[in-house]
């Protein structure tokens, strides 16, 4: 009988602390600890959960205190790599579990702006990489792991056709599709057209990847949120994570409150699923259909002087580092020094 891989994925449903990112971090660790406890294999956590969703931007930004919670929102974002990202590592080490998780990342250049992004932390304790919600330069890539190939997307993202494709070709086998939890009973009626839809959306995408989905959602009510801003709240976020098979089909959840909503799964019912109906394999028809990903990193800002031989314009020197504050070194010279920029791009994440 041929063995298949077998793991076990745990959607994290819990409320961080709002506008703290130490006390964020510091829950998000024992959740860390408490999943591998669990027996998990991977933990993933929601959309923004680091250190918070931004529930404000809703409300009017003509109030000073939409103002006021915009500044120490961006005050408390996540820089990569950062203390912050380094007690997340460690927590994953300790735990001996995969994490993925939402953090609100600040531009380590600009520290003016966030961006929604997936980090992916390795049990080993090391960044595997992120995911800035649409933006290309930090282009969708499936990772592989010892149990799978793993993806993530965030939000609406699951309703754009192209990102969701660029991993399924990849052979995505177990994605996390991180939403800030919340799922109305029932649609509004037509013609409005804008409301979450994450199970729907979770499970089309399971379905047409062939992959696990955990749906992992964070939570939020009004009392999470600190008393000085409870006039910016409009709406709770209740969670309602979900497991789902490659099938599309549910096998854990809603998962209700604060808690680890834990299933198992087999790389068996993914080989099984992509027999039926593999879109980025003999169904992709590359004769008739195909997708153009730049994966290149590019610069906002160019120091004139590199503009030299083999260089045609600003659009072929990549991002790396060479002008302002520079990225994280290779964790050893001979990794940074076995492959050029672009092939590293092509082999792996990049790391930035």
């Amino acid at each position: 009988m041929t063995r298949y891989p077998e793991f076990t994925l745990a959607a994290v449903q819990a409320a961080p602390i709002l506008f703290d990112r130490e006390a964020s971090t510091e829950k998000a660790c024992q959740l860390i600890e408490k999943a591998g406890e669990r027996g998990a294999t991977l933990a993933a956590f929601g959309e923004a959960w680091l250190p918070g969703y931004p529930f404000f931007a809703f409300g009017s930004s003509t109030s000073q205190l939409w103002w006021k919670a915009a500044t120490e929102y961006l005050a408390n974002a996540v820089e990569i790599s950062s203390p912050t990202t380094d007690r997340l590592c460690a927590a994953a080490r300790r735990a001996n579990i995969d994490v993925v998780i939402g953090v609100v990342e600040l531009d380590s250049r600009t520290r003016g702006t966030v961006y929604c992004t997936l980090l992916f932390i390795s049990n080993e304790g090391k960044i595997l990489g992120r995911h800035r919600k649409l933006k290309p330069t930090h282009f969708e890539r499936a990772d592989e792991r010892p149990y799978g190939r793993l993806s993530g997307l965030n939000c609406w993202e699951h309703n754009m056709v192209l990102p969701g494709y660029a991993l399924m070709a990849q052979g995505s086998q177990i994605h996390v599709a991180a939403w800030p939890g919340r799922e109305p009973k029932s649609a509004p009626e037509s013609p409005i057209a804008l409301w979450p839809r994450q199970l729907l959306l979770s499970r089309a995408f399971a379905s047409q990847a062939c992959s696990y989905v955990v749906l992992a959602s964070g939570v939020r009510v009004r009392d999470h949120v600190p008393e000085r801003y409870r006039d910016l709240h409009a709406f709770n976020h209740t969670g309602e994570s979900y497991i789902i098979d490659p099938r599309g089909e549910v096998i854990a959840g809603p998962a209700k409150g604060e808690t680890i909503l834990v299933a198992r799964g087999s790389l068996e019912a993914v080989l099984a699923a992509k027999t039926a109906c593999d879109v980025g394999g003999h169904y992709s028809r590359p004769d008739l259909l195909q997708l153009l990903v730049n994966g290149r990193p590019l610069e906002r800002v160019i120091d004139a002087t590199r503009l030299g031989s083999g260089i045609r314009s600003v659009a072929d020197v990549p991002c790396d580092g060479t002008f302002g504050v520079r990225p994280p070194a290779p964790d050893n010279e001979e990794e940074a020094t076995s492959k050029p920029p672009l092939e590293q791009g092509e082999s792996g994440r990049q790391r930035q």
